[in-house]
């Protein structure tokens, strides 16, 4: 018998981000992934450490590496027209849910139950509320690479995330953006101290 899932992860490498900006350098939803599971590893450390949250760490890393999983049927749809109202919104919610399911029902019956919770993330979870903000920070910090590299495109993304970032009212994403956003400007020579 025959498995899909693994070979449909991969092509996670194929789909690009960000399809209606310039950019100066593509980014594709595996990197993305990575990305988004490292930055909800900190903001799951941050909140369990520093402000005594109770959040399960290894749930949020794999929402995190999971978070993408739809994209490898739909490819990534661009954010104004994902949120372009709500009907559009809702139907592509719905959308990605049987994206998600279709993927899923790719692996064998011993391994679904433990990866499809994953995959089939709990949204009204605080895990899950941690790795849309790791989501949304990922696309702040592409914005900051690209104004880094002089490309003005990015402009306007970046205000709209930050503003979106701080109205989450998430202390973890304050605590991140006062003691490591402003590393993020620095050259390597200057991260080095030299």
């Amino acid at each position: 018998m025959r498995y899909d899932f693994y070979a449909y992860m991969d092509r996670m490498k194929y789909i690009k981000r960000w399809q209606l900006m310039r950019s100066t350098r593509e980014e594709n939803i595996m990197e993305h992934s990575q990305s988004v599971s490292l930055l909800s590893h900190a903001l799951v450390t941050i909140h369990n450490e520093v402000y005594g949250g109770k959040a399960d760490v290894l749930k949020t890393v794999l929402y995190a590496l999971y978070h993408e999983t739809s994209e490898v049927m739909t490819g990534d749809l661009p954010t104004p027209i994902k949120y372009y109202n709500r009907s559009i919104q809702g139907a592509y919610k719905e959308l990605e849910k049987s994206a998600c399911e279709k993927v899923v029902n790719t692996l064998p019956c011993e391994m679904k139950k433990s990866i499809a919770p994953f995959v089939l993330a709990d949204e009204e979870s605080i895990e899950y509320k941690l790795v849309k903000c790791a989501d949304r920070l990922s696309a702040y910090i592409k914005c900051l690479e690209e104004l880094r590299s002089g490309n003005t495109e990015f402009s306007k993304a970046k205000k709209s995330i930050e503003k979106d970032l701080h109205s989450r009212n998430m202390p973890e994403v304050e605590y991140f953006f006062e003691h490591f956003i402003p590393s993020f400007a620095l050259t390597l020579d200057d991260l080095e101290g030299m």
